[in-house]
């Protein structure tokens, strides 16, 4: 929905006046810390046997009733939860995404949304936007992902975070993408393997090599042999700005380009062409920000690029000139049911 509008009871769509849309936005960061509370204190586990009352839920999390209620109470006007009796809260489409270790879940990833770092970084804003580079690092002295690595609880939750989000996209793929051509995969920067997972489980013919520093993809073999696909799937170690494993039909890296400024991308890219035959495909899974002003996820995560990462999320156009500068052409852009495009390219 536009911002602006909003969905009255009854279901009608209202436009709320300019100084209420400032206000609303203003206090994103109020409905975050609320919401991070819930996800911390797991209270969409303990209305998943049905309705509790606020009392009953801070007994349960030792927290404080008149204090956890107002949280519950501000939660539900956004309709995260539901307060159908007074003083008494049940769950919703929302909350039940809240809740920990489901198919769906995304409390890892709201958990991830309220660390430290965020605000941090987000307060110094301004120096990414004079310099072009990095607020974290201008505050906490690294980059993100040596701040994660000298972090390990926070690097935890995002990895977490990064699982959760990434088995949503991973089936969403799955359904928009015809893997039927194609015999072997390689995951480059595949984490612990949750797309390759979903993609060799819904394509029995195919074999796959999951690459990803050598910690990290270590972490993949529990998955892949609970998933019953071991037999089918090598996991490699290595450093991607060095090189990627030869041998694969198709190079897919989901949600990686997007961390990196242009120089070091390409540097990526160019090592995937480097691996791959002259027959082969590249797929990036990204968010693809479209024209308009129309809200998008992309749009968001951009503005985190740009003050965490120093990478970058981009429009059809800027990925397309940023694989012809790898040695690719752009040869198709497929929309998924998430936020999240497969984009494709050919050795040019």
């Amino acid at each position: 929905m536009p911002m602006g509008y909003a969905i009255d009871h009854d279901g009608t769509v209202s436009t709320l006046p300019p100084a209420m849309q400032i206000f609303l936005l203003t206090e994103g960061v109020t409905i975050q810390a609320a919401l991070t509370l819930a996800a911390n204190l797991g209270i969409a586990d303990l209305l998943a046997e049905g309705p509790q009352t606020s009392d009953w839920l801070a007994q349960a999390t030792s927290t404080h009733p008149p204090s956890l209620y107002r949280v519950l109470r501000l939660l539900s006007s956004f309709g995260v939860f539901s307060e159908i009796d007074p003083g008494r809260f049940a769950q919703t489409a929302s909350s039940d995404l809240l809740r920990a270790g489901t198919l769906d879940s995304l409390r890892s990833w709201v958990q991830m949304t309220g660390l430290l770092v965020w605000p941090q970084t987000f307060a110094a804003a301004l120096h990414s936007v004079k310099t072009g580079q990095p607020a974290l690092k201008h505050v906490v002295g690294t980059e993100f992902f040596e701040y994660l690595a000298t972090h390990p609880r926070e690097g935890t939750v995002f990895s977490a975070a990064m699982g959760d989000f990434g088995r949503g996209v991973s089936q969403a793929v799955v359904q928009a993408y015809d893997f039927s051509n194609v015999g072997t995969i390689v995951d480059v920067g595949g984490g612990h393997g949750t797309l390759l997972s979903a993609i060799l489980r819904g394509n029995a013919h195919l074999k796959g090599i999951l690459f990803d520093l050598p910690h990290v993809a270590d972490g993949a073999r529990g998955l892949m042999a609970s998933a019953g696909i071991a037999d089918r799937c090598e996991i490699h170690g290595g450093d991607f700005f060095a090189e990627v494993p030869a041998g694969g039909d198709v190079y897919i890296l989901s949600w990686i380009i997007h961390d990196w400024d242009r120089g070091r991308a390409v540097s990526i890219l160019k090592r995937c062409r480097q691996a791959m035959p002259t027959t082969g495909r590249l797929l990036l899974v990204e968010a693809v920000i479209p024209p308009g002003n129309e809200p998008h996820a992309g749009k968001i995560m951009d503005f985190v690029m740009l003050t965490a990462l120093g990478g970058q999320e981009r429009t059809k156009e800027q990925y397309e000139d940023l694989l012809q500068e790898a040695g690719f052409r752009l040869s198709a852009v497929v929309q998924t049911a998430s936020p999240m495009s497969v984009i494709e390219g050919r050795p040019s």
